[in-house]
């Protein structure tokens, strides 16, 4: 039985050749978001793109984070500081590259004000100048988690959080501090030597002018790109490395691992992703970019995403991130349990406490009662007058204490969907083997 599945499998893997299975998911994921851009958001409400963008944005890092703190077992604090330092450098690139390539055009085209956002297209000069600022921002927070990792992914536990919480608040500091303003003059900045131009990124005012070149494209693109690098890196021999390590340490030294190469590993992985969501977020419409909205309150927030998906589960970091993005625009003006996007949101949790919740008849009663004290509250906050939205924070704050309560191991735990077993295989009843000759 075992050999003739080995041959089917074989068989189905011969179908294509190897380089076209491995570049096949990408052209998925560039089809993918070529369909949500062009045919989805036309038949969007004017705010859904918007919230669609943030929720690709908060995959990007949830999932990248969970390479280090889910596939490792680590703690780090400063993801939010490889987002900041991706969103400056990619930034600094658009804006002072189109400056230098374009020259005048662009002051009075509107392109660098943000009069004209962006299309999505990708046929431009100004596209491919924004998808290599990307690419070069992502690769320098990859050297950063690099230089940062290797001396400090040698410590465990507590240590690591602090040494990576004090990275982020370096970058912060450096940023606000060793910067001044910003130059708008196209000759000033085709004068300035490249080398100084890193000196005008804002300052503690922050970077401001900057395209608005993101788009729900890139954003996708990059967001599938990264759920499917984190499938192949889990299900590789890289993956169950990691995954020794979490573990146990001390026996994956002991088996031949070295532990220290392989964290650093993930940790270059997760910055570079980090830093290619800090470049989509700066060139986001109404963003303007402070270091400030990047320190450790950032950090924290990631980590709440990871930890509510799974420690260690991909598809349950998408989903808290999914949840974590919609959740508090929500809460500014809470809607009844009947409204099609609430009521959405609510048969999704349902169907993750059928599929991954052991005592199945005990979650759905403790789902079916908060689901009610949350229409209680709004229905009484309605008829006192109480505007719900002034303390949106705290029914935020609330509603992820519940969550944590009522599922402490996350919304799937170690598990992912694509290894649900829907339909169990009828296995062949096992052979008596009969005692002596």
């Amino acid at each position: 039985m075992s050999e003739s599945r080995g041959d089917n499998s074989r068989a189905t893997r011969g179908l294509l050749p190897g380089p076209v299975r491995s570049i096949l998911p990408f052209l998925v994921a560039a089809a993918l978001a070529l369909l949500l851009h062009g045919a989805v958001r036309p038949l969007l409400p004017e705010f859904f793109p918007r919230v669609i963008l943030d929720i690709g944005i908060n995959v990007i890092l949830a999932v990248s984070l969970t390479m280090v703190n889910g596939f490792t077992g680590q703690f780090s604090l400063g993801h939010a500081a490889f987002m900041a330092v991706g969103a400056y450098t990619a930034a600094g690139i658009v804006y002072y590259g189109s400056y230098r390539l374009f020259g005048d055009a662009a002051v009075h085209g509107g392109w660098i004000s943000g009069l004209t956002p962006a299309s999505g297209s990708f046929a431009t000069g100004a596209d491919m100048l924004f998808l290599g600022a990307l690419l070069t921002g992502g690769l320098v927070a990859a050297v950063c988690g690099y230089v940062v990792g290797l001396p400090s992914l040698r410590l465990r536990g507590d240590y690591l959080a602090i040494v990576t919480l004090g990275f982020g608040e370096i970058v912060r500091v450096l940023i606000q501090s060793q910067t001044t303003d910003t130059l708008y003059d196209a000759q000033t900045i085709a004068e300035t030597p490249v080398w100084k131009l890193p000196q005008y990124l804002g300052g503690p005012v922050g970077f401001t002018g900057l395209p608005f070149y993101t788009s729900l494209f890139w954003v996708w693109l990059f967001a599938i790109i990264t759920l499917v690098v984190a499938f192949r890196l889990k299900e590789s021999t890289y993956g169950r490395a990691f995954l020794s390590i979490r573990e146990d340490e001390i026996a994956a030294e002991a088996m031949g691992i070295r532990t220290t190469r392989y964290k650093v590993r993930a940790f270059v992985i997760a910055a570079f992703f980090a830093g290619i969501a800090g470049g989509l977020y700066a060139h986001t419409i109404g963003i303007q970019l402070n270091a400030g909205e990047l320190a450790f309150m950032k950090s924290f927030d990631i980590i709440i995403m990871v930890v509510l998906g799974g420690m260690g589960s991909i598809s349950g970091a998408a989903i808290a991130a999914a949840i974590l993005s919609v959740l508090p625009e929500l809460l500014r003006n809470p809607p009844s349990v009947l409204h099609p996007l609430m009521a959405g949101l609510l048969v999704l949790c349902a169907l993750v406490v059928l599929v991954f919740a052991r005592g199945k008849v005990r979650a759905l009663v403790r789902l079916v009662v908060a689901i009610g004290i949350y229409e209680g509250i709004r229905r009484a906050a309605s008829a006192g007058g109480v505007n719900l939205a002034d303390y949106r924070m705290i029914l935020y704050a609330i509603a992820l204490i519940l969550m944590m309560i009522l599922r402490p191991q996350g919304l799937l735990g170690l598990r992912e969907f694509w290894n649900i077993r829907w339909v169990r295989r009828n296995t062949p009843p096992a052979k008596e083997v009969k005692a002596g000759p």
